[in-house]
């Protein structure tokens, strides 16, 4: 079926939450995404931070056409040969002990928003609440969404999971007046992703660190998007020396596939015990094979340095585009997870660069976000900034009529 098919059989048939680029997408190679005419997309999208290893990679598929592999799914009653392998890899690089599987990032939240909760009920009864942080996104299932900011998400389906609250960004004041003896959690996005890719601060960080520890409440970090490497570092939280008591991970853990982890310390893990969570697909045979991949390859010499070298250049040409452009109104980022917030709407940013070959992607109306595989290399991020920089310079001169008129 061709595109204009394709788009109208889902107008009929599927449930319209997602606004599509008008792009059908057939095949992918390296950094590319190809549509059924052949044309080449450089993806600066990655799937939303999934396919940190872009397309069609080799060692990804050849795990997948190891005819050797007949084992699917078996349900979580059964042991199988990578699940154990897997949990012992991502517990040793997080510093932590266990791990419990599932499918996606807001699943890891709901179980975390759990294990925060089972483990004060077991030594502080009655002590529930769950704090988060202000501009946060943690996912669109009750409990995540519950600790989810933006008010467009959280309104249609109110009333939601009660005590969890939220504190102020980068508000340390906030923060310490927030932590009362009721807190079991912290749940905070070490990079803000949705959000348009706001850092934490050092300070902001280490003070809810140390508030958890004082108050034997868990300290949460949600990687699920600037983890695994995207910033330059296995985990982003490493930049400050951090030690986290549960971290999240999930979009690019299985190359593509659903799968995301929680990764906890040996007594918060505790805390669960048999029929108290669980999960039908989370932790599967091929998954599981595949993130051990995966994470062997982020593992290899030079492929995190690679990340923070691109990265850095990234940045640098989106600054000195900046300088040019003063509709920039902030670059900002670690590694490969770099926004561009614009003075004006961006989205017709976004359609232009794929009109001219680019995916990239625009949140809270004004960021230009960029995720794209880790893989990219310079001579990617020289052509799309040539391909920016004339859309910007229009975007930018019909704001100025505008105000001129």
């Amino acid at each position: 079926m061709n595109y204009d098919e394709i788009k109208n059989l889902e107008a009929r048939a599927v449930i319209p939450t997602y606004e599509r680029m008008p792009l059908l997408a057939v095949r992918g190679e390296g950094c590319h995404v190809i549509d059924e005419k052949g044309k080449r997309y450089t993806d600066f999208l990655s799937g939303l931070a999934v396919n940190a290893l872009g397309y069609n990679h080799p060692e990804i598929m050849q795990v997948l056409r190891d005819e050797s592999e007949s084992l699917l799914h078996v349900s979580n009653l059964l042991y199988h040969p990578y699940q154990a392998p897997l949990a012992e890899k991502l517990a040793r690089l997080a510093g932590l002990d266990r791990v419990f599987f599932a499918n996606s990032g807001t699943e890891v939240t709901e179980g975390a928003i759990k294990l925060a909760r089972a483990y004060a009920q077991k030594r502080y009864p009655g002590r529930a609440e769950v704090l988060a942080v202000e501009n946060s996104f943690h996912g669109r299932t009750f409990g995540a969404l519950s600790a989810t900011w933006p008010e467009k998400y959280r309104k249609p389906f109110e009333p939601l999971v009660p005590g969890i609250r939220f504190v102020r960004l980068n508000d340390v004041q906030s923060l310490k007046e927030n932590f009362t003896p009721g807190v079991a959690g912290l749940m905070v996005e070490t990079i803000q992703g949705e959000g348009g890719v706001v850092e934490i601060t050092e300070e902001f960080l280490k003070t809810a660190q140390a508030l958890c520890r004082a108050n034997d409440a868990l300290f949460i970090c949600d990687e699920i998007q600037c983890g695994l490497g995207r910033t330059g570092r296995m985990f982003t939280y490493e930049k400050f020396d951090l030690k986290p008591d549960v971290v999240l991970v999930a979009k690019p853990l299985a190359a593509g596939l659903p799968l995301a982890a929680i990764v906890a310390r040996e007594n918060v893990a505790q805390a669960f015990s048999p029929g108290l969570h669980g999960t039908t697909f989370g932790g599967g045979p091929l998954q599981c094979r595949l993130a051990l991949k995966v994470l062997e390859i982020i593992e290899k010499p030079g492929f995190l340095e690679h990340v923070r070298d691109v990265g850095e250049w990234f940045r640098h040409e989106l600054r000195e585009l900046k300088k040019e452009l003063p509709i920039i109104h902030e670059v900002r980022g670690d590694g490969l997870m770099i926004a561009a917030e614009l003075t004006v709407p961006g989205k017709s940013v976004v359609e232009q660069a794929l009109e001219a070959g680019f995916l990239i992607n625009c949140t809270q109306e004004k960021v230009l976000r960029f995720l794209p595989p880790l893989i990219i290399e310079r001579h990617h991020v020289r052509e799309l900034m040539a391909a920016l920089e004339p859309i910007l310079a229009e975007l930018a001169a019909e704001a100025r009529q505008e105000v001129h008129a």
